[in-house]
């Protein structure tokens, strides 16, 4: 049986490295949008206010509830701005002691939340597109009633909060995949 012994083939240890040949690992800086931010915290408060914005138009409607992608939009809002505003408070507060939100468990909360939201509001945005396209084009239903700047109004603030919502989300999946 001819098995290697340390005491016939010692193992040397590896040559020690020039640190200007390889510099040591650092981890990546903060990038405006991620949590933490000035960018982060914009893009949570252009998210809340566009969503309020939508929720604010669509309710002043009073009868939005019968028309289920209305009321689906106004549940869509509501968690919205639900969501980014206790985000922003998190971001005040990482500005406030500086620090950055760098804590797996928390990436992995703001990815799934963030994701969830984007995609209930960009479908409740959708359905309301489709019922103002169906009301004002297919229907001219317009011309009768003078709703149809309202619903036009709140969809495309949903839609601004979902085309705010996106950064937000993609900059925090990339940031936990990057770990």
């Amino acid at each position: 049986m001819s098995v290697s012994r340390p005491a016939v083939h010692p193992v040397e240890a590896p040559p020690l490295t020039d640190a200007a040949e390889n510099p040591p690992r650092v981890r990546m800086k903060d990038i405006q949008g991620m949590p933490g931010t000035p960018g982060g915290l914009a893009l949570r408060l252009a998210q809340f206010v566009s969503a309020v914005t939508a929720l604010g138009v669509m309710v002043a409607y009073t009868d939005f509830t019968s028309v289920t992608a209305f009321s689906y939009l106004v549940a869509a809002a509501v968690l919205q701005s639900l969501w980014s505003i206790s985000l922003a408070f998190i971001d005040i507060y990482a500005l406030l002691v500086k620090r950055s939100v760098r804590n797996p468990r928390a990436l992995s909360l703001f990815t799934i939340g963030d994701g969830i939201t984007s995609t209930l509001m960009f479908a409740a945005a959708c359905a309301s597109a489709g019922i103002t396209v169906l009301i004002g084009n297919d229907l001219e239903a317009c011309h009768r009633r003078q709703y149809c700047a309202t619903f036009e109004t709140a969809t495309a603030m949903a839609f601004i909060s979902w085309f705010a919502i996106c950064p937000s989300f993609l900059l925090n999946f990339w940031s936990l995949a990057s770990r």
